[in-house]
C-alpha cells in the first residue's frame, strides 16, 4: 500500500536561526603525543594523515596514523596527549601496514593489515602491543587474502577474503587460527561469489552473492555451510536482482533490489523465500524508484526514493504501508534527503527545499515535528552539512557558514539550539571536521587548523 503523508511549502520553514558561538566556549585539544606531533610537523599535509576513522574499544580510541619513522600503523589514544601513541609497528621501519576495517567483536579489535611475510591478512588486538597479532595467514605467502567487509554477529567475526581453494568467499573467525576458515564455497572453485553488503540481523547474516548460476541474489548464513543458502532468486535464472542498501527493522531486513518488471524498488525479507517480497512498486512499471538512505527510526524504515512525480523525497514504511512522508520540495525536482541520522527522539537529515539550499532538517515522525532546523548559510546557497554524529540527543556535524568556512556545528533539533561549536581555523578558512566518533560521551574527530592537517581532536566543553 502506498499513500501520501506530508508536503511542504515555504510556510512550513521555521524562522532562520541566529548563527552564534556557544556560550560555554568549548575548546578542542589535539591528541597526538609530542613525538607524533614533531614528526607530522616535518611532513607535508599530504602525508601527515589520520588514515582511518577512529574506533572506540575498551575505553580507548584506535586508528591508523602516519609518521615519518613508522609509516602508517595502528595507534591508540586514551583521550590525552600523553596517552596517544603507536600500538605496534606491524610492518617494521618506515614502510606501512595500513591497518583498515577496524571492527570490535567482544574482547578483540579485528582489522586488516600488511606485514612483509604474510602480506595483507586478518589481525586482532586486545589493546596491548604483545596482544596485537595476525590471526591467520589464510593465503600463505606474501600476497595475502585481503580481508574486507568485517562484520560481527553473535560474538564471531565474518568477512570476505581470498581463500586459495575457494577464491573470494565468506570467512568466519573466532579470533584463533584454528577457528578461522571459509564458511562455504558459494561459487564453487576459485571463482569469486562477489559477496556484498554483509549485514547481521539477529542471528542471521544477510548478503548479496552469486553462485555462478543465479546471478547476484539475496543470501543468508547462520555461520555453518549447511545454513548458508540463497534466500530467493528474485530475478530468476542468470539475471541479478543486485540486493543493496541493507537496513534492519526488528527481525526484518529491508533492502533495494531489481527485477525487470519493477526496476530497483524496496524489498523486505524474514529469511524465507515466501517472506522475501517487494514492499512497494513506488515508481510503477519498469522504471526504478532507487530507494536509498534506508534508516530505522521508531517503527519505520525511512528512506529516499523517486516516484516519478515528486522527485527524490523522504519516504517511510513499516513493511505493510509505504508512504511519501515529506514532499519537502513540491514538484518534480525533489529535495534529495541524505545523511539520515537518529539522535534521541529525532531523525536528522539534509534536504534542499528549493529556497534555502541543502540544509539541516529533522523529524520526530509527525507533521508538526518535521521542519528545516536552521538555514546555516542564508538564502539559496547550501551549507553542505555532512558527517553527522549523534551524541545523546544532539547531533554534531560539519557545515559552511559565511565568514566561518566549514567548521564544527551542533544541534538539538531546534533553531535556537543550533550553533557553531568552535571556529578552529579562524575566519574564512576551514577545519573540515570529519571521521567523528563518540567515546565515553566525548566527541572525537579529525580536523585541520591554521598550521596542521588531519589531526585527531577531542571536544572539551567544560
Amino acid at each position: 500500500m502506498i499513500s501520501m503523508f506530508l508536503s511542504f511549502s515555504k510556510t512550513h520553514s521555521p524562522e532562520r536561526s541566529r548563527r552564534r558561538k556557544t556560550n560555554t566556549r568549548p575548546r578542542v585539544e589535539g591528541l597526538e603525543d609530542r613525538a607524533l606531533m614533531a614528526s607530522l610537523a616535518s611532513l607535508s599535509a599530504a602525508t601527515a594523515t589520520i588514515a582511518a576513522t577512529p574506533v572506540a574499544f575498551n575505553g580507548a580510541l584506535y586508528f591508523s596514523a602516519t609518521d615519518a619513522v613508522n609509516g602508517t600503523e595502528l595507534w591508540k589514544s586514551d583521550g590525552t596527549s600523553a596517552g596517544t601513541q603507536i600500538l605496534k609497528d606491524i610492518y617494521p621501519g618506515s614502510k606501512s601496514s595500513y591497518p583498515s576495517n577496524l571492527t570490535v567483536v567482544g574482547s578483540k579489535l579485528f582489522f586488516s593489515a600488511t606485514d612483509p611475510v604474510a602480506g595483507t591478512e586478518l589481525w586482532a588486538t586486545d589493546g596491548t602491543s604483545a596482544g596485537t597479532q595476525m590471526v591467520k595467514d589464510l593465503y600463505p605467502g606474501v600476497i595475502g587474502s585481503y580481508p574486507d567487509q568485517l562484520t560481527p554477529m553473535n560474538g564471531v567475526l565474518y568477512y570476505v577474503a581470498y581463500d586459495p581453494k575457494g577464491g573470494y568467499e565468506l570467512i568466519r573467525s573466532d579470533g584463533t587460527a584454528a577457528g578461522t576458515a571459509m564458511v562455504k564455497d558459494i561459487n564453487p572453485g576459485t571463482a569469486a561469489s562477489s559477496i556484498r553488503n554483509l549485514t547481521a540481523v539477529g542471528s542471521t547474516l544477510y548478503f548479496s552473492a552469486t553462485n555462478g548460476v543465479n546471478g547476484a541474489e539475496l543470501w543468508k548464513s547462520d555461520g555453518t555451510a549447511a545454513g548458508t543458502v540463497m534466500v530467493k532468486d528474485a530475478n530468476p535464472g542468470s539475471g541479478s536482482s543486485n540486493p543493496g542498501v541493507f537496513a534492519a527493522l526488528g527481525s526484518t531486513l529491508f533492502y533495494s533490489a531489481y527485477t525487470p518488471a519493477s526496476g530497483y524498488e524496496l524489498w523486505k525479507s524474514d529469511g524465507t523465500a515466501a517472506g522475501t517480497v517487494q514492499v512497494a512498486d513506488i515508481t510503477p512499471g519498469a522504471t526504478s524508484s532507487m530507494p536509498a538512505e534506508l534508516t530505522a527510526f521508531g517503527s519505520y524504515i525511512y528512506f529516499s526514493a523517486n516516484d516519478g512525480v515528486n522527485g527524490v523525497e523522504l519516504w517511510r514504511t513499516n513493511g505493510v504501508t509505504t508512504t511519501l512522508f515529506a514532499d519537502i520540495r513540491p514538484g518534480a525536482l525533489g529535495s534529495t534527503p541524505q545523511n539520515l541520522t537518529v539522535a534521541g527522539s529525532n531523525l536528522f537529515f539534509t534536504a534542499n527545499d528549493g529556497v534555502h539550499g541543502a540544509e539541516l532538517w529533522r523529524t520526530d515522525g509527525t507533521t508538526a515535528g518535521t521542519f528545516l532546523v536552521s538555514d546555516i548559510y542564508p538564502g539559496a546557497i547550501s551549507s553542505n552539512v555532512q558527517n553527522l554524529q549523534a551524541v545523546g540527543s544532539k547531533v554534531y556535524f560539519s557545515a559552511c557558514a559565511p565568514n566561518f568556512g566549514t567548521e564544527l556545528w551542533s544541534s538539538d533539533g531546534t533553531s535556537a539550539g543550533t550553533s557553531l561549536v568552535i571556529d578552529m581555523n579562524p575566519g574564512a578558512g576551514s577545519s573540515k571536521p570529519r571521521d567523528m566518533v563518540v567515546m565515553q560521551g566525548a566527541l572525537y574527530f579529525v580536523a585541520d587548523d591554521a598550521t596542521t592537517t588531519n589531526r585527531l581532536r577531542k571536544l572539551v566543553t567544560g
